[in-house]
């Protein structure tokens, strides 16, 4: 049998104590919670906004290649293409929201002007270009966003477990073994009080 269950003043403190803190707890973690939901759905809202921008986007860049391919070719399309230097300037670091660790990407924008020489481009090139960089910050702020969001969704279903296992486990089992102990020791005081009430009748 659990030493803590023994009907003794001392084990109702503690249960007593106990119980205060699982309520703390279930506080805490409630409020945790609804922070991590209140960022889970501004970043949701977020990332809707900018897929629907992705598409555009990528619509109108699409249009632009397509334009400058039979303007001037596949071939030299594929040529100036190469002159675009590759993206190495990306760094992922992290943020804290209530001990959750999320990331938060941060990378240089390229110049606005070109890789590849004015001469002998036509505007259609341009356009893509500009167009397709912008799809490459969309796409890296959208992965920031979604990746965000899993770590949120992941820490909030570990928080709802506790946040249900206080309240549905823990505060009730200590509510009840501080109810047991409370009553077992007020039947031990009214049978202190009866014996020592017989005690001074039979003395008298």
């Amino acid at each position: 049998m659990n030493p803590t269950t023994f009907p003794t003043k001392g084990n109702l403190i503690l249960v007593k104590n106990s119980l205060a803190l699982s309520r703390q707890g279930y506080d805490l973690m409630d409020k945790k919670r609804s922070i991590l939901l209140r960022e889970l759905m501004e970043l949701i809202a977020e990332a809707t906004d900018i897929q629907e921008e992705i598409d555009r986007t990528f619509s109108d860049a699409y249009r632009a290649l397509q334009r400058a391919n039979i303007q001037m070719g596949i071939h030299k399309v594929e040529e100036i293409s190469k002159a675009v230097p590759i993206e190495n300037s990306i760094q992922i670091k992290r943020r804290s929201v209530m001990g959750t660790e999320i990331p938060k990407v941060e990378y240089k924008m390229q110049s606005p002007k070109p890789a590849y020489s004015y001469y002998g481009v036509k505007m259609s090139v341009d356009e893509a270009c500009q167009q397709f960089g912008k799809v490459k910050e969309l796409t890296i702020r959208l992965a920031e966003i979604e990746n965000s969001a899993y770590r949120l969704a992941y820490h909030i279903k570990k928080t709802q477990k506790r946040v249900n296992a206080l309240s549905n486990i823990t505060i009730p089992k200590y509510e009840e073994l501080a109810k047991e102990i409370q009553d077992s020791l007020e039947e031990k005081e009214r049978e202190e009080f009866t014996r020592l009430k017989v005690i001074k009748q039979r003395k008298k």
